[in-house]
């Protein structure tokens, strides 16, 4: 009688994946700029900070941040 070999398991850490965001909403752009919600609006309104609209949604691209924060190394 011919015995088997026992099935060999190899320990292995665990996979973790994380979906990170092309698209911030304003509250989380303000968290990421350390400013207040109504500061990154007013930023907002005049132009400063890039944003895109999605339905009723109001988005700020993650590159618009980094696009906002070059224009204020530039300016002081």
């Amino acid at each position: 009688m011919a015995t088997s070999t026992p099935p060999v398991y190899v320990e292995t850490a665990p996979t973790i994946t994380a979906v990170v965001p092309l698209l911030y909403r304003v509250e989380e752009a303000a968290e990421a700029l350390r400013l207040s919600r109504a500061m990154v609006y007013e930023i907002i309104r005049s132009g400063e900070l890039r944003t895109v609209k999605i339905g009723t949604r109001r988005l700020v691209p993650v590159a618009a941040l980094g696009e906002y924060i070059d224009t204020l190394g530039s300016a002081a």
